[in-house]
């Protein structure tokens, strides 16, 4: 049986997300980024549902700050950021829907314990009711990005880390990709984040498909960031390639970028890291002057979606953006 994951435009049957607890992570900042994920989860409710996953004993905060139209189930987890540990879902030729439960290491071990996101993947698929398909390979969702035709774009400082998957070769790597999300091309930048330590490089700080043969990338424009250069470099291997339909790409620059400080610490909030609802773009803003110049490029990226900002300065701080905490459920013909 074939499976593929479609793009993130394809029609959602809604949105996950897990709600933040850990204290080691959050420190102080632990009820504000609280706010931040309820913000986030109502702001995409106005195009989708959402399902929030909290840890036991946790779910009526999260229905406190979420609200009404937020689904709050309970299950162990040791962290917040779906994009990674939640299931990655496919489709098969008729449109019926399973989810590829790859490992999970905390991004390389950074995080004691992880063994409960480990496992949230397959109990997720066991409480959706949704058929499993097991990988051996340690794979985050936010490490990738798809075109729904075929193409798939990542990038060489996180997937080739030694802290992923040692025992693999960057052939190996590729050909898994390709076996479980039903890619035919795999197109490899150089470069994820200077700045981006947590994940060491996702994919989804730097560049995201907008459209099949488009995609949005960032390029910071103060020649003194440092990603002016790293940038450039990426943008300069996708402006080299065509997609796996032979198509040149269609690129969009986004040269905004927002420092900000949260707890004392300078944190960039990464715009590009925002999520695709049914209708909606819902994007991490800083409340920066930066952020308007930000959402008109997005809207002009996206014509035909509503772009909605949503304060993202401590989801920052914690290591990723809008896009990190959430993972979309594809619509499917069960």
């Amino acid at each position: 049986m074939t499976y593929r994951m479609p793009a993130e435009w394809t029609e959602h049957e809604g949105c996950l997300m897990a709600w933040p607890v850990r204290p080691d992570l959050w420190g102080d900042t632990l009820d504000e980024v609280q706010h931040e994920y309820a913000a986030v989860a109502r702001a995409i409710g106005e195009f989708e549902p959402v399902t929030m996953v909290a840890p036991p004993g946790h779910g009526d905060r999260a229905r406190e700050l979420c609200g009404e139209a937020t689904t709050v189930i309970e299950l162990a987890q040791d962290d917040s950021w779906f994009r990674d540990s939640a299931p990655i879902f496919v489709l098969d030729e008729q449109g019926r829907r399973a989810g590829v439960d790859f490992r999970f290491n905390s991004w390389g071990r950074k995080h004691h314990p992880w063994d409960s996101d480990d496992r949230i993947s397959g109990l997720l698929l066991a409480h959706l009711r949704v058929p499993a398909i097991r990988s051996e390979m340690i794979l985050e969702g936010g490490a990738i990005t798809v075109d729904g035709e075929g193409t798939l774009i990542t990038t060489e400082q996180c997937l080739l880390h030694p802290n992923r998957n040692p025992g693999m070769s960057r052939e190996e790597i590729e050909a898994e990709l390709k076996e479980r999300l039903g890619v035919s091309k795999v197109i490899w930048l150089p470069y994820g984040g200077a700045l981006d330590t947590e994940t060491d490089g996702h994919v989804d700080g730097v560049c995201a498909f907008a459209a099949p043969g488009k995609v949005v990338v960032q390029l910071p424009a103060d020649p003194e960031h440092p990603d002016y250069a790293r940038m450039r470099a990426n943008r300069a291997v996708l402006a080299a390639s065509t997609d796996a339909q032979g198509r040149p790409f269609e690129i969009v620059d986004v040269p905004q970028a927002a420092f900000v400080e949260v707890d004392g610490k300078e944190t960039e909030v990464g715009y590009l890291n925002f999520y695709l609802a049914n209708g909606g773009v819902v994007v991490p803003v800083a409340d920066h002057p930066e952020d308007a110049g930000a959402l008109a490029v997005l809207a002009e990226a996206f014509p035909d979606r509503k772009v909605v900002g949503v304060k993202s300065r401590v989801i920052a701080y914690g290591g990723g953006g809008i896009h990190c905490i959430t993972q979309q459920l594809p619509a499917a013909r069960d």
